[in-house]
């Protein structure tokens, strides 16, 4: 199956996740096929502050802090009230992205592909790696960011609202308007700090799978 996600790591306490609508049991709240572990308010940072991994053999990963994983995939998936239905990707940060995607390669990530084109926020370029039904997304920090010696970071998700319409309008005002994704064919709306979660989230349509002809 190669290198797979078992578990995201937030800074969040399951109150914040349950009044926006994700199903939450203990401190876990599962979408798709992702554990995301809900450990609470974190003195050394917020947001996501870390994952674990099947298939991998080191936790070397240019700074993304990681833990390796032998658990099997979630056998229950939860429906969730807010219509979200699976992780569509994760994203970090490189100030040094050449030598972060070589880290990853060399840890066997599955590199897919590097897009050469700057996005909205300005980053220059951004890799691509398949872990599973999820992708990690890396995204090079912007020129005039300083400390290139600094490691990667995580930055945010994107979840699959298959429904992406009726989801944002659940959200109310604690979500952005739905607008065209960089994706081709897909829409994103992204939730507003008013949501309450310590990291970014964007609600995504699902990818078109369709084989090609």
């Amino acid at each position: 199956m190669g290198i797979t996600v078992d578990e995201l790591t937030v800074a969040d306490e399951p109150k914040a996740w349950t009044a926006i609508g994700f199903a939450v049991h203990g401190r876990t709240c599962t979408i798709g096929d992702v554990r995301v572990h809900l450990a609470g308010v974190n003195p050394e940072g917020d947001g996501l502050i870390g994952w674990s991994l099947r298939g991998i053999g080191t936790t070397d990963l240019d700074g993304l802090s990681t833990a390796i994983s032998e658990r099997e995939p979630p056998e229950e998936r939860p429906t969730h009230p807010n219509g979200v239905t699976a992780v569509d990707h994760v994203v970090a940060v490189s100030p040094a992205f050449e030598r972060t995607i070589t880290r990853l390669e060399t840890a066997g990530l599955d590199l897919r592909r590097i897009r050469e084109e700057p996005t909205p926020a300005g980053a220059p370029r951004q890799a691509f790696f398949r872990l599973g039904a999820t992708i990690l997304e890396v995204v090079e920090e912007p020129a005039q960011a300083v400390g290139c010696d600094r490691p990667a970071f995580f930055w945010g998700v994107a979840l699959i609202a298959p429904e992406l319409d009726q989801t944002v309008a659940r959200f109310g005002d604690r979500v952005s308007e739905v607008r065209p994704a960089v994706q081709p064919g897909r829409r994103i709306a992204t939730l507003r700090r008013s949501a309450g979660l310590s990291l970014p989230v964007a609600l995504m349509t699902p990818a078109d799978r369709t084989p090609c002809r």
